[in-house]
């Protein structure tokens, strides 16, 4: 009789090696694309870290932005260099990795510990049309407050019990239909000028709007936007760390420990 190839061949086993194999090339895969930004790794001082893991960095690829924004090379030393922020008014604590660093100066100004914000686009985040997505309410005729309170004409309490200034409209994140920001309009004896809040950071209630987490005497500091109907992605991170560095560095109280 002729001799059958897959007589005393195990398929099986055949089969669960494929799929390891198969397996072990896909985590590969998706572990190198992952790579594309932050490698390779540096210590907090921008050294370069000793220990940089098993996989290697992946070859550049070239990515052609939507909306004619060019294109971006990733992973590219120019790239990491412009995401990149120096000289930030921090120091260390300890000689070893891994320990926090302290900051030096007034770090809600200097955006570092909880306050720090990574340098992205200062251009506007488009929807699928190309239009920016958060536009003011204010401006538009398709969007109005279907529920809950209209902040709009509200007074502005700070998290210390000082009236600030006055809620004059609301930003919504367009393709979204929800509220990202409320603007107010600060009075003179606070910076005076027109300032956003992420609208996270406010309790609204019939009578006022609340921010807990900055005080009166830090609303003349915050970031503040180019177009008065328009916020780019950068001043987006400036302004919501700003008031998130607030939680932490509003006041001593904050910075000591309970106990």
């Amino acid at each position: 009789m002729e001799a059958v190839f897959f007589g005393n061949f195990d398929l099986a086993s055949l089969s669960i090696w494929l799929f390891w194999i198969f397996f072990a090339l896909l985590i590969y895969y998706l572990q190198t694309e992952n790579m594309r930004e932050g490698y390779p790794l540096e210590n907090e001082d921008g050294t370069a870290a000793p220990n940089q893991g098993p996989f290697p960095v992946p070859n550049a690829k070239t990515y052609v932005l939507p909306h004619g924004r060019g294109e971006v090379v990733m992973p590219s030393p120019e790239n990491e260099a412009a995401h990149r922020r120096e000289n930030l008014a921090m120091e260390r604590t300890a000689v070893a990795n891994g320990f926090p660093y302290e900051p030096t100066g007034d770090p809600m100004v200097d955006g570092v510990g909880p306050a720090a914000w990574a340098p992205r686009a200062d251009v506007p985040e488009l929807d699928g049309h190309g239009h920016p997505k958060i536009v003011p309410m204010g401006q538009t005729e398709s969007y109005r407050v279907s529920a809950g309170f209209d902040p709009r004409g509200l007074p502005l309490v700070a998290g210390d019990g000082e009236t600030v200034g006055t809620v004059t409209d609301l930003w919504v994140d367009a393709p979204e239909s929800v509220v990202r920001y409320l603007e107010i309009e600060l009075d003179e004896a606070h910076g005076g000028g027109n300032r956003l809040i992420p609208i996270q950071f406010c309790r609204i209630w019939p009578s006022k709007v609340k921010v807990y987490a900055v005080y009166g005497k830090h609303f003349a500091n915050v970031p503040v936007t180019k177009s008065p109907n328009q916020v780019t992605k950068l001043e987006e991170e400036k302004i919501s760390t700003y008031y998130g560095g607030g939680t932490l560095y509003a006041s001593q109280d904050r910075v000591d420990p309970l106990l």
